[in-house]
C-alpha cells in the first residue's frame, strides 16, 4: 500500500479502474499510475473485453478482476477487492496529473470524498472551453462526472452501498447523494481525459447528447431507459 502522512494517521490509496476493450490505454495508464504513484494498489476490474486487455494489464495492476459488464457494477467489484482508505475511480484513458506529495497533502485533511479538475487533451480551443464550463459546473453544483477521477473514503463509500447498479449516470447519482452529507474536495491538478469520443462524434453532437442525458435524468427518466434509447442497449464499461 501507499502510505499518506500528513498531521494524520497514514492513509492507504486504492486506483480502481473499469475496462472494456482498453487495450490501446491500459499499460499506458498503469504504467504511468506506478511511476507516479509506486506504492499504491492498483486495481482493473474488467466488464469482458473481447481485445488485449486483460493480458496487457495483469502484469502491470496489483489485482485484476472480471465483471458483468457496466460501470457501476465493475466500480462496485473494485470497491469490495480494493484495501485503500481512499479509493480513486479512473477511466482508462483518463490521467491524473496531481503528484505523490500534493495527494497525500489533499488527504491530510480527511476528506470524505472529493474530484479532480477536468482537462480534455488536445489544444483547440473548444475542447478548453468544454473543460472550463465542466469544472465550473462541477464546483457549483458539486456534481462531477466519471472523467474527474471521483474518489471517496472506503469506509464511507461502503456505508452508502457503492455505486448505484444502473446503466450509466452512476457518478451523478453517488455525487448526489453524497453532496447531501459533506461538500466534495476538489483537487486543483486536473485529470487529463482523452477528447476520442469528442472527435469521434463530433463537439456539438456530444454536448448536446450529454446535456439531454443529464437533463432527462433530472426530470425522472429512467437510467436504464435513457440507455436504450441513446445507446440501444449495448452495456458497455
Amino acid at each position: 500500500m501507499w502510505w499518506c502522512a500528513v498531521g494524520v494517521a497514514p492513509t492507504a490509496c486504492s486506483f480502481i479502474i473499469p475496462t472494456l476493450d482498453e487495450a490501446g490505454t491500459i499499460a499506458d495508464l498503469l504504467s504511468r499510475l506506478r511511476s507516479q504513484y509506486p506504492q499504491a494498489q492498483l486495481v482493473v476490474v474488467d466488464g469482458g473485453s473481447s481485445d488485449a486487455t486483460c493480458t496487457l494489464a495483469r502484469p502491470l495492476c496489483d489485482q485484476l478482476l472480471q465483471s458483468l459488464p457496466g460501470r457501476a457494477r465493475q466500480m462496485n467489484a473494485g470497491l469490495q477487492a480494493a484495501s485503500g482508505d481512499y479509493l480513486f475511480f479512473l477511466h482508462a484513458d483518463s490521467r491524473p496529473s496531481v503528484s505523490e506529495q500534493a495527494l497525500a497533502g489533499y488527504l491530510g485533511s480527511g476528506p470524505r470524498w472529493g474530484f479532480c479538475h477536468l482537462r480534455l487533451s488536445g489544444g483547440e480551443w473548444q475542447f478548453r472551453l468544454i473543460s472550463a464550463f465542466i469544472n465550473g459546473r462541477s464546483r457549483v453544483t458539486r456534481v462531477a462526472t466519471g472523467d474527474q477521477m471521483l474518489f471517496f473514503a472506503r469506509e464511507e463509500l461502503l456505508r452508502a452501498g457503492g455505486f448505484d447498479d444502473i446503466p450509466l449516470m452512476e457518478d451523478v447519482a453517488i455525487c448526489k447523494r453524497f453532496r447531501r452529507q459533506a461538500a466534495p474536495l476538489v483537487i486543483a491538478e486536473p485529470v487529463t481525459t482523452s477528447s476520442r469520443r469528442w472527435r469521434q462524434h463530433g463537439v456539438v453532437k456530444t454536448v448536446v447528447t450529454m446535456w439531454a442525458l443529464r437533463l432527462a435524468y433530472a426530470l425522472g427518466v429512467s437510467p436504464q431507459r435513457l440507455w436504450r434509447h441513446y445507446y440501444g442497449g449495448s452495456q458497455r464499461g
